[in-house]
């Protein structure tokens, strides 16, 4: 289709040069001799090229109505009066580009069509954006039960808000996209998603990854570099298992939630951030604040708005569901021949007990996919997980003969640090803990330092 321009010009011989410029470079033209007349034709218009001093209404009072009316139409000036001023508030207005007269046929063409290709390129971004919002729409969170339509709700009520959201559930339940849900929701979805795995974060590098840090801070900053907070701002920063954050970075944490201030590592240098946190564990954190492992004042700034997912086990109602959407979107990205399941596979898949939750759910559908050839996928096609379960301790092997509680948890430990070759990150994942919360344990027997446990 053809770019329409509306020239909006009160001198009629300008105009006619405008307009035969225009129309011999393959452009649809409208014309109008006032601001008012200009106005009525401006929602048609793929661009305005208007003049500064006009009758009636001149045309930086022009620019701002078609801003308030249109934000994405390009706006291009003309002046005789072509002062620095002038070119400034004339940007401020909204104006992509400016003229000054006298100018050349061959200049004009050059601005519009770079103002044109800037609108081009805008367009086909905000189409990529929402693409990629429509993953994360609640018709790709497969949740009919009312636990989960509970969770939409909220979702949709908190989404439009500043307020700091605490996702909790199991590994596998989905916290991820529930966040990412929220970010596209709101008005930041435009803005960076940012997610930080906290565990995956080293401790000794957790601040500087974060905050950032300076040149020559440390051995090796050659160069400063921004935090991931910095990288968040104005955006979305999600906080993936907050509870492995130590109490160093917790203090430092809670100051960029109640602040939203901080200093990059060897700064003095306050830097001030426009971020909102969404954070998520599939810990206690309740328990974690009894073994004084994480902030009560952290927590409370973490916990305005908590969100529970349920695990699968709990709203099994959801597994038909889930199951026919990951055997239509993984026998596409699979190539697979198989087109739906059967009720005898979905049969299967309820008598389950998926401790890894719809993560598994999804993995145990892809494998299935793989390994069918036929085009349904039935209850022989189904491949759970056969991994042996961990043996339940007999009852006489409840407690080791001559050990109190205390004596045997602290064996256990001991021999998870041996077989860890002494890496504490190491030992609490053996052991089902959090770094935090091997600490505090150690500390009570007396292996470290309470002082240590709290700020290592």
């Amino acid at each position: 289709m053809k770019s329409r321009i509306l020239i909006v010009e009160d001198e009629e011989k300008l105009r006619r040069v405008l307009e035969l410029q225009l129309r011999s470079a393959d452009f649809e033209v409208e014309q109008a001799e006032t601001a008012e007349a200009g106005l009525k034709m401006a929602d048609r218009a793929d661009l305005v090229l208007t003049d500064l001093r006009l009758p009636g209404m001149d045309g930086l009072e022009l620019i701002h109505v078609i801003r308030r009316q249109n934000t994405r139409t390009p706006i291009v000036v003309m002046t005789a009066f072509g002062t620095i001023e002038t070119a400034v508030n004339a940007m401020k207005a909204g104006a992509a580009d400016f003229l000054l007269k006298p100018f050349s046929l061959d200049h004009m063409m050059t601005v519009i069509r770079k103002a044109l290709d800037v609108r081009a390129l805008e367009d086909e971004n905000r189409k990529l954006r929402e693409e990629l919002g429509y993953r994360y729409e609640f018709d790709n969170i497969i949740g009919r039960s009312t636990a989960m339509q509970e969770i939409f709700a909220t979702i949709e009520r908190v989404a439009a808000t500043r307020a700091t959201v605490l996702l909790a559930g199991e590994s596998g339940v989905g916290k991820d996209l529930i966040a990412r849900a929220i970010h596209y929701k709101s008005p930041r979805r435009d803005r960076p998603f940012v997610k930080i795995n906290c565990t995956a974060l080293p401790e000794n590098l957790m601040e500087s990854e974060l905050f950032g840090y300076e040149k020559g801070a440390f051995t090796g900053a050659n160069t400063a570099k921004p935090g991931r907070f910095e990288q968040a701002d104005t955006g979305t920063a999600f906080l993936d298992e907050i509870g492995d954050v130590p109490a160093t970075i917790q203090v430092k944490l809670l100051r960029v939630l109640q602040e939203r201030e901080f200093e990059r590592l060897g700064s003095n240098k306050t830097r001030h951030i426009d971020v909102r946190i969404i954070a998520a564990t599939n810990q206690d954190l309740r328990a974690a604040l009894e073994q004084g492992t994480f902030r009560e004042d952290l927590y409370y700034r973490l916990n305005v708005v908590p969100l529970n997912i349920p695990p699968l086990r709990e709203r099994t109602e959801d597994i038909p569901f889930l199951a026919e959407h990951f055997v239509k979107k993984l026998a596409a990205a699979n190539a697979s021949p198989v087109e739906s399941i059967t009720e005898e596979a979905i049969r299967k898949l309820l008598g389950y007990h998926w401790p890894g939750n719809v993560r598994e759910l999804e993995n145990v559908i892809e494998r299935s996919l793989v390994l069918c050839s036929g085009t349904r996928l039935d209850a022989a096609d189904i491949r759970l997980d056969t991994a042996p379960r961990a043996r339940e301790r007999a009852a006489e092997d409840f407690l080791p003969e001559g050990l109190s509680l205390d004596e045997y948890e602290q064996s256990i430990i001991r021999e998870a640090l041996r077989r860890a070759a002494g890496n504490k990150s190491q030992a609490a994942r053996l052991l089902g803990l959090t770094r935090n919360a091997l600490r505090y344990r150690l500390a009570q027997m007396g292996l470290e330092s309470a002082k240590d446990a709290a700020t290592e």
